[in-house]
């Protein structure tokens, strides 16, 4: 199977769509004449031209604004955010618009878009352009939240994404665009709300999404040098959340730890450690532990980058604290 970049994964899962749907458009900063700030929109503009591939000013609530507009008048916008910091200019149209439309109008009206963008640490961007905001979103009745963590879940994501008839929160990772992976050449969908076990064990099990299941595959491959057997779960979404998958695969391992890369209160960690002990009690051997970001705006200096976001050796120090090994 041929390997492409992640960019390359989600340019195919947007060409796709916009062949096969003529009410599919793309509109943001740099989308057209710039081919996309991190090339993911690459050549679209001579394909589709300037009617569907739309460049915007630096408005996020005003271009956020009109794509709501569309989607309730049957076009099926993707509103790209340059990074998801900006989303927040924007965060009324999406809360109070796209995502309560439906229940608004008593199903008269629909929202059908994707708001995608990269979010999350991507090095020396210092605290107002390095954050995360999916437990925001995910809090929001109406909304779907989807985070892929690598080139094949996220065209076949995105292209789920396009196809839903809710608002879609598709976060990707500034990273992580240039991580090559296989990629089917014929066409596949991969559903919303499914995670994906990436790896089964027996005596942990490590949830994780987006970037951070590059964390996680790390440390499950480091515990294993000392014979301790970890399933990895990527979540892919998180709202919904794939409750399930989890609760098994504790019931079956009875040891849990999250990886997030988010500040600790109110995370999607927290919400499955609630989950977990509130149907998998009995089944539990330990404590759930968590690891995200320490809780302070992310500094400038690398040195401090990485004492505050996750790690392989946190990770790997709390799969040994609940297996109370040292």
């Amino acid at each position: 199977m041929r390997e492409i970049q992640f960019r390359e994964a989600l340019r195919e899962a947007l060409n796709e769509e916009m062949r096969r749907d003529e009410n599919v458009f793309l509109m943001g900063e740099e989308v057209a004449e710039y081919n996309g700030a991190y090339k993911v929109s690459q050549g679209m503009l001579d394909e589709f031209g300037p009617k569907r591939i739309i460049d915007t000013p630096i408005a996020e609530l005003g271009f956020a604004g009109i794509g709501v507009g569309a989607a309730m008048n049957g076009l099926r916008p993707i509103i790209e955010f340059m990074t998801f910091n900006f989303s927040l200019v924007a965060i009324d149209q999406i809360i109070n618009g796209a995502a309560k439309i439906m229940s608004m109008s008593g199903g008269q009206y629909a929202a059908p878009m994707v708001f995608r963008g990269p979010t999350g640490n991507a090095g020396q961007l210092s605290s107002q352009h390095s954050q995360n905001f999916e437990n925001w979103f995910a809090n929001c009745p109406g909304l779907k939240v989807v985070i892929p963590s690598d080139p094949y879940d996220a065209k076949g994501l995105l292209k789920s994404s396009i196809r839903d008839n809710d608002p879609v929160i598709f976060m990707e990772s500034e990273v992580m665009y240039g991580d090559k992976g296989p990629v089917p050449e014929s066409e596949y969908l991969i559903p919303l709300g499914i995670a994906n076990i990436k790896q089964t064990g027996t005596d942990i099990t490590i949830v994780s999404f987006g970037k951070m299941m590059k964390v996680a595959m790390e440390a499950a491959n480091e515990l294993k040098k000392e014979g301790i057997s970890a399933e990895v779960i990527d979540l892919r979404t998180v709202r919904p959340i794939d409750y399930k998958a989890i609760v098994d695969s504790v019931k079956k391992t009875n040891r849990l730890i999250v990886v997030e890369e988010a500040w600790p209160l109110a995370s999607i960690s927290s919400e499955i450690a609630y989950h977990v002990q509130s149907n998998a009690f009995d089944y539990l051997d330990a404590p759930v532990k968590r690891i995200t970001n320490r809780d302070l705006p992310l500094p400038y200096a690398p040195t401090l980058i990485k004492e505050i976001l996750p790690s392989v050796e946190r990770t790997v120090a709390a799969a040994k604290a609940v297996l109370y090994k040292k």
